[in-house]
């Protein structure tokens, strides 16, 4: 026998109290309209478009709802503008967890590039100390209010760089420190992940853990890279593999050799929604591909990438998905326990977040029907 809520559609509010899991969201990408205008008051940031914490929110969005990835990453300026001073880093950092935190969020990899901090005079190792300081700060004030999250950093080399080993290393080296993994990030055209190489043979030497932003703006070649050469754990966002699906008038489907490696390997494909629209990879939620990946089973997980930007959280992209498909606390949950599966933290840890944490939140979500 089945619960009565397994055909039923969650109520926003059941959403945001479902326990989340996070493995993309950038750090300079969700900070709040309010802090921004604050730090550049305080560090004397004069680029700001706009100075009123509501209306700079809505330029971003507006910004940001471009149709291209590369316009996308221009607002990145303004926030990393302001993000100089470690001081700057421990608040965006612990108003990230905190924020997180109040969504549902009980695990987050939230990842963010040193080698862009280091214009106030910063070390990379005093923006890592500074990033995890916050961290920290956010988990317990989350407590304090009632929530549990825990944190991991990854750090990311910005791919049209050449810092990429030295991020790795900085990664490894603070590896039990906070620091979860290793990513790199930006425009992918004309820069693919093999120019980083050394960086990714380094990390498997040292059996370490990364995923690589591919498959978002640049298609199956993109995640053949990372996935053969570099040999990724995960693919950030990773939506292309679409592209090596064909579905016949006939509703069967074929996968390529691509396409099939990725499923029978359970590569995890960090998919963020909102983002995609935002870029041009889709054109609606609900023809997102993440409909036709949870149908065949792909080891699909839901992000939020810049919560800022995309003026998202993860309650929002699943509320998203559930008015596209018509998903179930038990698709929701899905997700979740992908995600937790594919985290970068130790797999007793990641077993007992699945068992103790998240199954049993939802389980109590769909057991309220008893007592309405």
């Amino acid at each position: 026998m089945t619960s009565q809520t397994t055909a039923k559609s969650p109520t926003p509010e059941q959403i945001r109290r479902a326990p989340k899991v996070l493995l993309h969201d950038h750090l300079d990408g969700g900070l709040r309209p309010a802090t921004v205008v604050d730090l550049a008051r305080e560090s004397g940031y004069t680029a700001l478009p706009e100075t009123d914490p509501e209306r700079l929110g809505r330029w971003f969005r507006q910004a940001a709802d471009s149709g291209s990835l590369e316009r996308y990453l221009e607002t990145f300026s303004h926030t990393v503008g302001v993000m100089q001073t470690r001081a700057a880093l421990v608040r965006v950092a612990a108003e990230c967890a905190e924020d997180l935190a109040a969504d549902g969020v009980v695990y987050a990899e939230v990842r963010y590039a040193p080698e862009q901090h280091l214009e106030g005079g910063l070390t990379l190792e005093e923006v890592v100390e500074a990033v995890n300081e916050g961290f920290r700060d956010g988990e317990r004030r989350a407590r304090e209010a009632g929530h549990r999250i825990r944190v991991g950093a990854l750090l990311t080399a910005m791919r049209h760089a050449a810092r990429s080993l030295e991020i790795a290393e900085l990664a490894n080296r603070h590896r039990d420190l906070g620091v979860v993994g290793f990513d790199i990030a930006g425009a992918e055209a004309g820069y693919p992940p093999t120019r980083h190489l050394d960086a990714f043979e380094y990390l498997k030497r040292e059996n370490n853990h990364f995923t690589i932003h591919a498959g978002e703006a640049f298609g199956l070649p993109s995640i053949w890279q990372a996935l053969q050469w570099c040999g990724a754990d995960r693919l950030g966002h990773g939506v292309r593999i679409i592209d090596d699906i064909q579905v016949h008038d006939d509703g069967t489907v074929k996968l390529g050799r691509l396409a099939s490696y990725v499923r029978d390997k359970r590569i995890p494909l960090e998919l963020c929604p909102s983002s995609n629209l935002q870029t041009g990879a889709v054109s609606s939620y609900a023809e997102h591909p993440i409909g036709l990946l949870r149908r065949l089973h792909f080891r699909a997980t839901v992000n939020t990438d810049n919560r800022l930007m995309s003026h998202t959280n993860m309650s929002q992209e699943f509320d998203h998905l559930v008015e596209a498909f018509g998903y179930t606390l038990d698709d929701l949950q899905w997700f979740s326990v992908n995600a937790m599966k594919s985290a970068f933290i130790p797999f007793d840890e990641r077993l007992a977040m699945i068992n103790d944490v998240i199954k049993p939140g939802y389980a109590e979500l769909k057991s309220e029907w008893l007592f309405q």
